[in-house]
């Protein structure tokens, strides 16, 4: 397993992270249809600054849609969410001062021109300097800095990845969303990966909010757990949810169902 040499004491340390405070993030009764498909139905939970919190749940279940709402992509549910205390929905280029988000898939044509550290320049906030102290900081922090003249699209999907994760942090968020960021990524490079990501949460207090396919994963690097299809089944401790033979039973059961579903068209 790739995620065996997380160790205890790392998954311990993330737990341990103070969220006694108001929450980062508030969802009441966020419902969105397509057309008479409900693809979220009544979802309702927080988020506390230092969470890290992994969402789960089969395809389909409505993790990118719930990450769209999340982000203002997609205004046109019921309901309320709430970031930094303000309304996605009337307030979001004031709350994506505050959040880095790196979408499902970064793949970049081989062809495309652009280096890594033209990439990371996308990132800047308008009318802001970029210091070569601050890009000597995200180098250093990512890991990037071997291939940081290369150009973008001779990378591997690892390497990409943390590109995207230096140009989502140029402008010090306090909040990541990560929809999938290891679908792209090979077994082998997921070690330096999480390694980033638990680095990000714990010395950098960044609020980080990533959905994944990958259970052990999810067990071993976040402390909260969200489980979705559809519905959320469930949202709290991570130990919790995975020494819980029948929220691991629910979570197969949903699996199955849609796996068969998707295969009876």
């Amino acid at each position: 397993m790739v995620v065996l040499w997380i160790t205890k004491a790392m998954s311990e340390s993330t737990n341990s992270i103070s969220s006694n405070q108001a929450p980062l993030v508030i969802l009441e009764n966020v419902t969105y249809t397509n057309n008479s498909d409900v693809i979220l139905d009544n979802i309702s939970f927080r988020i506390n600054k230092g969470d890290f919190l992994g969402i789960i749940g089969p395809n389909g279940a409505g993790k990118t849609t719930l990450f769209k709402c999340l982000l203002g992509l997609n205004k046109e549910f019921k309901g309320t969410i709430k970031i930094f205390d303000k309304d996605i929905r009337t307030s979001a280029k004031e709350i994506y001062k505050k959040i880095g988000y790196i979408p499902q898939s970064n793949s970049f044509d081989p062809r495309f021109p652009a280096t890594v550290k033209e990439i990371i320049h996308l990132g800047t906030p308008k009318n802001k300097s970029f210091s070569r102290e601050k890009l000597d900081e995200l180098v250093q922090l990512t890991g990037i800095g071997d291939f940081l003249h290369k150009r973008i699209g001779d990378l591997s999907g690892g390497q990409q990845q943390r590109v995207m994760i230096a140009k989502a942090l140029i402008h010090e968020p306090e909040l990541l969303i990560l929809d999938e960021p290891d679908t792209a990524i090979d077994a082998g490079v997921l070690k330096i990966f999480y390694k980033l990501l638990i680095k990000l949460n714990k010395e950098k207090n960044i609020t980080i909010i990533w959905s994944s396919h990958d259970l052990d994963s999810v067990n071993m690097v976040s402390n909260k757990v969200a489980c979705l299809y559809k519905k959320l089944f469930f949202h709290g401790d991570t130990q919790e949810f995975f020494s819980n033979e029948v929220n691991l039973k629910t979570f197969n059961e949903y699996s199955m169902h849609i796996h068969i579903k998707s295969h009876s068209h």
